[in-house]
């Protein structure tokens, strides 16, 4: 099998041992993003519209360093702190998907990395 992993300095570095993306069959891999500036590497979390915004604008830089947009997308996971605010990270995070949205789950976790609220991965095929 043959993988080319990408990375985006649009995008935050990962912070452990893992890549931002991975191709392979003609699928891109795209790991969890969180709400962390690129630039600064300050978390953008003042409120959870905010965060899911910038957590779905890491997923768009890495979807364009492989040549791809959110209409390649198959799959999301979504991972939140607080169920509690699922109604406003959907709101936000549909504004990504007007039309034929991917298939998705989202799951209510104890602790995401930093602290954040929302963590999201995604498939997008070629």
């Amino acid at each position: 099998m043959d993988k080319e992993i990408i990375n985006s300095q649009e995008a935050p570095a990962p912070i452990g041992p893992y890549s931002q993306a991975v191709k392979a069959n003609g699928m891109l891999f795209v790991s969890g993003q969180i709400a962390l500036d690129a630039d600064s590497g300050e978390i953008l979390n003042s409120n959870i519209t905010e965060e899911t915004h910038a957590v779905m604008k890491n997923l768009e830089a890495i979807l364009r360093a492989s040549g791809l947009t959110f209409l390649n997308v198959v799959k999301c996971s979504i991972f939140v702190k607080n169920m509690g605010d699922f109604a406003t990270i959907n709101e936000a995070y549909g504004q990504y998907f007007k039309t034929n949205p991917p298939a998705r789950e989202t799951v209510e976790v104890s602790r995401l990395p930093k602290d954040v609220q929302v963590e999201i991965s995604c498939i997008a095929v070629l």
